[in-house]
């Protein structure tokens, strides 16, 4: 059975977890490993995250810690969302595993040079190690299958009218992806924030009653509490998970193929991804954009990664 090999880029980060939950265990999909940046919280914290998601879900994969500040612009973290540490809401049993020694730009560059077959990346926090990645070794994108990604919006931000945060944190990064010419798909807050964590939806996956579950349930919890303080928001948009959902049932979004151009102007639309959905400028695209989410299916696809633990 063909299984999908995968990079797992990431920030964790409450929705993280969950990406990380559904990749790590999913029969359609190789984990091969997980790389983190800074976003969400430090890099510190953000990589100590990492490794306690996998150690407690038992999901043996190296952890990379990656870059701890973007290219150009200065740290951007957030700690209203996320909490102090990254991942407020749930109390890990004392850590024993350990870091892959390798940096995660390296072991991007040698798990895609070295795979004879070709691999996704998926990033769900600032594209800031995939990029450098990109720098470093050009060739690596001729073995990259496509770059799905969290982030941006062909409508609105999240952290400034135009921008979202992934993209926010460091636009140059995103700009280097986006023109590699490599198939980039995107996952932005268009589609992420029509899936909510209810109270139905946190009842309905506490019923579950394995560790995963019990994992999702305590998280989005304070997850949610904290997207109502910041946008009054009833449930959290669960974004990240958006991803590996659809790698693993391409039906649960509807796409649309558009240039999409990001701005590093660094004026007021900076970090803004400007998809020409309606084809106005008639340019080359370049980007396959999520444009709806099969919402029902999605959650069907959570709680089904959810019962694999």
């Amino acid at each position: 059975m063909y299984k999908r090999k995968i990079i797992l880029d990431c920030d964790p980060g409450h929705d993280d977890a969950i990406a990380i939950m559904l990749a790590g265990k999913h029969e359609d999909l190789d984990l091969l490993g997980i790389t983190v940046e800074c976003g969400n919280q430090t890099l510190e914290k953000t990589g100590l995250n990492a490794l306690n998601i996998c150690q407690y879900l038992d999901i043996d994969v190296p952890v990379c810690l990656g870059s701890a500040e973007p290219i150009i612009k200065a740290v951007e973290i957030c700690p209203a969302i996320h909490g102090e540490s990254g991942l407020d809401g749930f109390d890990f049993p004392p850590l024993t595993k350990k870091f892959d020694e390798r940096h995660a730009v390296t072991f991007i560059i040698q798990t895609i040079m070295n795979s004879k077959e070709k691999i996704t990346v998926v990033t769900t926090g600032p594209m800031t190690n995939l990029a450098l990645a990109m720098k470093m070794e050009p060739k690596i994108k001729d073995n990259i299958e496509e770059v799905v990604l969290m982030g941006g919006a062909y409508t609105n931000g999240n952290v400034t009218p135009a921008a979202e945060f992934n993209i926010n944190c460091d636009p140059e990064a995103a700009y280097i992806v986006f023109n590699s010419g490599c198939i980039i798909k995107m996952f932005g807050l268009d589609v992420t924030r029509k899936v909510l964590v209810l109270p139905n939806i946190i009842q309905r996956m506490e019923k579950i009653d394995n560790k995963a579950s019990v994992f999702f349930t305590k998280l989005m919890k304070v997850f949610n509490e904290n997207q109502k303080k910041v946008f009054g928001f009833e449930g959290g948009p669960l974004h990240d998970p958006v991803t590996i959902a659809y790698l693993i049932d391409r039906k649960v979004c509807e796409m649309s193929f558009v240039h999409c151009e990001i701005d590093i102007s660094q004026g007021s639309s900076y970090g803004r991804t400007n998809c020409d959905i309606f084809n106005y400028l008639k340019l080359p695209k370049n980007t396959y954009v999520a444009t709806d989410i099969d919402v029902d299916r999605y959650w069907e696809i959570i709680e089904s990664g959810i019962k694999k633990y």
